[in-house]
């Protein structure tokens, strides 16, 4: 194996890694929330990974307003 080879290979390794440290924790907060766990996928985007933070931190979730309407 050539050097650049190795090199992109232990790059994807390391970028899929700290993917997985970002979207993993997120399935299960939106999950909790009452949101689409696919809506983690959306961290992966840049911009739009710190709109989906700051909807997500000031929005009613749906879990808590269901929880409200009882």
């Amino acid at each position: 194996m050539s050097d650049a080879t190795l090199g992109t290979g232990i790059w994807f390794l390391m970028m899929s890694a700290g993917a997985a440290v970002l979207i993993v924790p997120f399935w299960f907060i939106f999950s909790k929330a009452g949101y689409s766990r696919w809506l983690s996928l959306l961290l992966l985007i840049p911009l739009i990974n710190v709109a989906i933070l700051y909807y997500l931190a000031f929005s009613t979730w749906p879990a808590r307003r269901a929880k409200h309407d009882e």
